[in-house]
């Protein structure tokens, strides 16, 4: 059985080797990110042997529990697309989660099975344009209605991440019983993938962020994904590994940063010495390392707390809001050190530190933005007090 350790100097040595190269296509020359490549990556992840961290061994998975994972993923998110290469970013990471514990056994075969080997990609279709729900799912509009042959959906929605390509969509929407999910199939003529909306952060996945529009989208009873009503509170059991996959994720890039920036300045000559001998300098050094630290370690315990008390527990969401708050920020500030120690450099993207930041700026916002998860944070720990 292949050790975590081994498993993670296996998946640098894939990042380095086959990815870094096709990055810097993508960032400096304009290669787009699209199926076919990441298909092509996906196969030589699976040669190497570092495909499906997140996945269950009978769908061609690696069967890691969230601890190992943690390691994983942040050896492949030392690239943008490090975790797309070894199926292991939005929104699919979080897809494979939620079907892999709330899809029935049709469903499983249908839709998780082609998901985690890789074969097709999904969407969650969740955020709608003001007035409807963004941070506040409560604020839901997109409304399914029953009817004798199943449900007709209408609503729209943006923001729905791999949408343009994706061979189905989960779609949240309302009902008289409460918020409910259901499959989406590419195919279904009511389901309409607008407009890939020009976000900051356009490299590391085909699909982009999407306009969706719902129009009589009928289903049958066998698109529900597990209950009727019970769509906020599934929601959960995707929520908390999904907030940590992209930590890990994330983290990676940063240290990634971190060394291209120690490196260069390490090389770089200015008033008479190596810039890594003057002070302000390593006082940067020294809070990047700092930043990193801090941000492993609450990687590490949320994970350790999702294995032993269930994604699901009071616990796992209170750490992992914890950890996806502080990690966030600090990957941003770890990127925006490496561009301040690049100089002019910094801000040019055949340096590609400047792309990371770029495309490290959402990750505050999606999954909860920080306002929004230290008001949870703070209400729990109100709670406790009491």
């Amino acid at each position: 059985m292949t050790s975590v350790a081994h498993l993670v100097e296996k998946t640098t040595e894939f990042v380095r080797d086959h990815v870094f190269p096709v990055e810097r296509e993508i960032v400096a020359d304009g290669r787009v990110m699209d199926d076919a490549l990441r298909l092509e990556l996906q196969k030589k992840a699976k040669e190497a042997g570092v495909f499906g961290p997140l996945s269950d061994p009978a769908f061609g998975g690696l069967g890691l529990d969230t601890r190992a994972q943690a390691q994983v993923l942040e050896a492949a998110g030392a690239s943008l697309i490090g975790p797309l290469a070894i199926n292991a970013w939005a929104p699919d990471d979080g897809n494979i989660h939620l079907l892999a514990h709330v899809a029935n056994p049709e469903q499983r075969q249908r839709y998780l099975a082609p998901l985690a080997s890789g074969e097709v990609r999904s969407a969650i279709a969740m955020t709608e344009p003001a007035p409807g729900a963004g941070s506040d799912p409560t604020m839901l509009r997109t409304y399914a209605e029953e009817t004798d042959s199943g449900w007709v959906i209408n609503g729209a929605k943006h923001f729905t991440t791999g949408a343009q390509g994706a061979a189905f969509t989960i779609c949240v929407a309302r009902t008289s019983d409460g918020p409910t999910m259901f499959l989406v199939d590419a195919d279904n003529p009511g389901m309409t993938v607008g407009r890939r909306m020009p976000t900051l952060d356009h490299t590391s996945a085909p699909g982009g962020h999407c306009e969706v529009l719902f129009t009589d989208c009928e289903v049958s009873d066998d698109a529900v994904l597990g209950a009727v009503g019970q769509g906020l509170t599934l929601a959960q059991v995707r929520l908390a590994p999904s907030r940590l996959v992209f930590c890990m994720n994330w983290l990676g890039l940063a240290v990634r940063g971190h060394r291209l920036a120690v490196a260069h300045i390490t090389e770089r000559t200015g008033f008479g010495a190596p810039i890594a001998e003057h002070g302000l300098a390593q006082g940067m050094i020294a809070d990047n390392e700092i930043d990193i630290a801090a941000a492993r370690g609450l990687i590490k315990q949320a994970a350790t707390t999702i294995d032993e008390q269930g994604p699901s527990s009071s616990q796992a969401k209170h750490e992992t809001s914890i950890a996806k708050t502080f990690v966030a920020e600090a990957v941003w500030r770890v990127l925006d050190r490496a561009v301040q120690l690049h100089g002019g450099l910094g801000v040019c993207e055949d340096h590609l530190v400047a792309r990371f930041l770029v495309e490290a700026r959402a990750f505050r916002i999606y999954e909860g933005p920080s306002e929004v998860l230290r008001w949870s944070i703070a209400r729990r720990a109100l709670r406790v007090q009491k």
